[in-house]
């Protein structure tokens, strides 16, 4: 019987060494691409993805040996999770593993924006020393809004909680899951009405795509700073960036795009994409929040566990 794993994103060396120690045949293969990868999944009893292969119907059904099916993070969409279980396909994420990461991430886009690091080192190197151009923001005594309180906005909220900033947390989905220095929120209403910062960290789903819309915009009471390193998709890039031209918004970090990488996107899509970048107001990076050296160990022993408790 076959045993046979394929490894179709960056992972840490435990992970394919431990799986090869449990009896199985590992091959990794970090540049598979959706047309190749139903000629090498006919036999496998399981594969491990991050972003490059979406395991839809077509590619599962091209797997009829497959048992399983790890995720190297936490956003599931790339995976039909209805249809593989229905065919007995266990589906594994890995959130815990780079729920840290993404919050440092998170917290740290934050700073640069308010303190204006980034764009005042890049002036620097450009040979300019401006100081009142670059007078930054405290985040002491501001009003943070947290939009999804799983891995990672609960890894945020204690990242944020030395800062003596008040926080707000709001899922729909929970009840009493907040620690004592965090106010759970029943309303969205109540984020609305308060928050400076609004930070998203849901999963992409058909009640989260483009959750960030004019009418969000337009419900928000104050200016404010809008943190983004769930999914692109969760925000609606134009009534982003006209709520920034609008002034609406003083500032994104955004470490995820509508779509991406950059050569798959529209060209009306890059087009956005650069407007956005060019702004001294919008930090935004290549999708890295949760791809910390330490991230990729954390994830590839969370799968393990998983796969090897349940094999």
């Amino acid at each position: 019987m076959s045993r046979k794993v394929l490894i179709a994103a960056p992972i840490h060396p435990i992970l394919p060494r431990w799986l090869d120690a449990n009896g199985y045949d590992c091959t990794v293969n970090e540049t598979v691409t959706q047309q190749d990868a139903p000629a090498l999944v006919k036999d496998c009893v399981g594969i491990i993805t991050s972003t490059r292969l979406q395991l839809d119907k077509e590619l599962i059904d091209a797997a009829p040996m497959l048992k399983w099916i790890g995720r190297m993070g936490s956003g599931m969409e790339v995976i039909d999770v209805p249809y593989a279980t229905s065919k007995g396909i266990n589906c594994y994420s890995s959130p815990d593993g780079n729920k840290n990461a993404v919050a440092e991430h998170a917290l740290g886009m934050l700073l640069s924006l308010n303190k204006k690091i980034l764009k005042s080192a890049n002036e620097v190197k450009e040979g300019k020393w401006l100081r009142d151009e670059n007078r930054g923001v405290e985040l002491d005594g501001k009003t943070i809004g947290i939009i999804g309180f799983g891995n990672t906005g609960s890894a945020l909220a204690k990242k944020l909680y030395g800062f003596d900033v008040r926080i707000l947390a709001y899922d729909k989905y929970k009840r009493g899951y907040a620690p004592p220095y965090v106010e759970e929120c029943k309303l969205l209403a109540d984020i609305f009405n308060e928050a400076d910062v609004v930070s998203f960290h849901v999963p992409l789903q058909e009640d989260t795509y483009h959750y960030f819309n004019e009418a969000f915009v337009s419900n928000m009471k104050k200016p404010f700073v809008l943190v983004n390193t769930s999914r692109g998709k969760v925000i609606d890039t134009n009534a982003m960036l006209e709520a920034l031209e609008s002034r609406k918004l003083t500032g994104v970090c955004l470490d995820v795009w509508e779509e991406e990488p950059i050569e798959k996107m529209s060209p009306d899509m890059r087009s956005l994409l650069e407007k956005t970048a060019s702004m001294p107001q919008a930090i935004i990076t290549p999708h890295i929040g949760g791809y910390s050296m330490e991230a990729l160990y954390k994830m590839s022993k969370s799968l393990l566990d998983k796969i090897v408790s349940r094999k």
